[in-house]
């Protein structure tokens, strides 16, 4: 299977315009997100790709080299081993400077780079990704509210609470009740 990453890509419709483009160009899509697209196919000829990079382009889209979609894959990984695999967040964590650092980049051009192919911001995909490792912690009932916030770098209790609220709907408290019932955590990679 052949992925392949799709700038501009930021609504349904655009969704839309890009299955039909793909199955246009002959092409056997199987999945069609917001950046992303897979193909049954394992590999494009060149020429395929030039051709379906123009289709795509005089549509208003961008299809991204291969050194783009691995900078976004780096950029992924590297949140998510900071978020989920460090032992403590610091709560001064320069997101910008440690990725741009990481990556040799200025912040502004990979921000710019992930929001188009992604739908979100990075900010909030490094926010999402936070409270992934919230619910996790949470589930497994090892630390108290304040002990989380202060792995994960957040600045107060009722910070980390707001945040997960938001996205999630729920207070910790309130999810915390529910997790033998109904877990909602998603796969760090669906998110």
């Amino acid at each position: 299977m052949l992925e392949l990453h799709i700038k501009n890509m930021v609504c349904n419709r655009c969704i839309t315009a890009v299955r039909n483009e793909l199955l246009a160009s002959g092409l056997h899509p199987v999945v069609v997100e917001m950046g992303v697209v897979q193909l049954e196919e394992e590999e494009l000829d060149e020429e395929s790709r030039i051709k379906l990079g123009a289709r795509l382009t005089d549509l208003g889209f961008e299809l991204l080299d291969n050194n783009r979609t691995r900078m976004i894959g780096q950029i992924k990984t590297l949140v998510i081993e900071k978020v989920h695999h460090s032992d403590d967040l610091d709560d001064k964590v320069n997101w910008s400077k440690l990725i741009s650092d990481q990556l040799f980049h200025d912040y502004n051009y990979l921000s710019t780079l992930f929001s188009s192919v992604e739908g979100i911001t990075l900010e909030q995909y490094i926010i999402r990704q936070k409270i992934e490792k919230v619910k996790e912690l949470l589930f497994y009932d090892e630390f108290n509210l304040s002990e989380i916030a202060v792995k994960l770098g957040y600045s107060s209790i009722a910070h980390l609470s707001a945040q997960f609220k938001k996205i999630t709907g729920q207070t910790p408290s309130q999810f915390k009740k529910t997790r033998a019932i109904d877990m909602k955590r998603n796969s760090l990679d669906q998110i």
